[in-house]
């Protein structure tokens, strides 16, 4: 493969890729927003029930096209109701809660 081919595949890959993002982050406003108005809750509310800052409710509902971190997806998904995993996450990021994969912390 030349590589011009495999440069204009690779933006096809982010192309397509981004598309998908867009389209879950549309979702996850628009889920987000219609929840706030179900419940008759403000953003600050919100922000309590998830454990998130306003600012980070605020970003998700305005439909950026970034997903959330994998913190912010899972408490996104608990007030939802959703499935765990159900929302895609920017998973290049991580969160102080996570521990290194050997850690050696006590489990169970």
């Amino acid at each position: 493969m030349r590589a011009d081919q495999a440069g204009m595949l690779a933006k096809a890959f982010v192309m397509r890729n981004a598309l998908a993002m867009s389209e879950e982050s549309e979702r996850l406003a628009k889920a987000l927003i219609e929840f706030r108005e179900a419940e008759g809750i403000s953003v600050r509310e919100l922000a309590y029930r998830t454990q998130l800052s306003q600012a980070t409710i605020r970003l998700h509902e305005s439909d950026r096209g970034r997903p959330p971190v994998p913190f912010a997806a899972r408490r996104f998904e608990e007030v939802l109701g959703w499935s765990p995993g159900s929302i895609p996450t920017d998973s290049h990021e991580t969160t102080d809660l996570e521990l290194p994969p050997d850690s050696g912390a006590a489990t169970g």
